[in-house]
């Protein structure tokens, strides 16, 4: 059984050297056969950094995160996919906690959330991504899913550019289970910096009612536009 990173960037050489270094120090690394680097065209050096670490960099004729993650999943060699953004950092000995879940039955799932922020807001909104219900899920605490799984569901929906990995996983649940596991990632919390904790969150939960009520994309996105003084996408 063996684990296939899949880190979808854009303009990300802030972050991705520090992070590829981080999981190749780390003691469960031999369980992961590959890391896949996939950029949307970044402006930056994100690819030239990642190369140079020996990750295996992908270009993708677009920018669009499902797209993205897609074209690893299908170019990935491991029995175990695990996708994980560019900003985030997974605990110590991960490929270990995601082997020992997936030997134990759990079809996919993440890990709890931290921010590199100490901040109070952030920190009670961490506290809840401990259970599993999807309202306290964010794409931050990655997501790890068996690879035949993954295919049998069809994958991430490349018309979505918000929501893509709820969606997923949504999909996921009706063939097997889901597990969070009780290790921490932490991510960057710039989006939070940026736009202010507050705002951003209440804006995020607007937009997840209109994800489950059925909006469209185009009216999501519009809202997230609309309300997000410096959107990420």
């Amino acid at each position: 059984m063996s684990i296939s990173i899949i880190i979808p960037t854009l303009n990300e050489e802030q972050y991705i050297v520090d992070l590829l270094e981080y999981l190749k120090k780390d003691q469960s690394y031999p369980l992961v056969t590959e890391i896949l680097v996939v950029d949307g065209h970044s402006d930056d050096r994100t690819r030239v950094l990642a190369s140079g670490t020996g990750a295996r960099v992908i270009s993708s004729a677009v920018r669009n995160r499902a797209v993205q993650l897609n074209i690893g999943a299908a170019k990935a060699t491991g029995t175990i996919l695990y996708f994980l953004h560019a900003d985030t950092f997974p605990p110590r000995e991960f490929a270990k906690s995601i082997r020992l879940a997936v030997v134990s039955g759990c079809l996919c799932g993440c890990f709890r959330l931290k921010f590199n922020w100490d901040h109070w807001f952030l920190a009670a909104n961490s506290w809840f991504t401990r259970f599993n219900f999807r309202v306290f899920r964010y794409g931050d605490q990655s997501l790890f899913v068996d690879r035949d799984a993954f295919f049998r569901v069809g994958g991430f929906k490349e018309e979505l550019k918000l929501f893509e990995d709820q969606d997923l996983v949504v999909r996921l649940e009706r063939v097997g289970s889901f597990v969070v596991l009780p290790d921490y990632v932490v991510t960057s919390a710039r989006k939070y910096r940026r736009n202010g904790p507050y705002r951003l969150q209440l804006v995020y939960y607007c937009l997840y009612l209109l994800f489950t009520l059925g909006f469209s994309q185009k009216t999501i996105l519009k809202t997230y536009r609309a309300l997000i003084p410096y959107p990420m996408i």
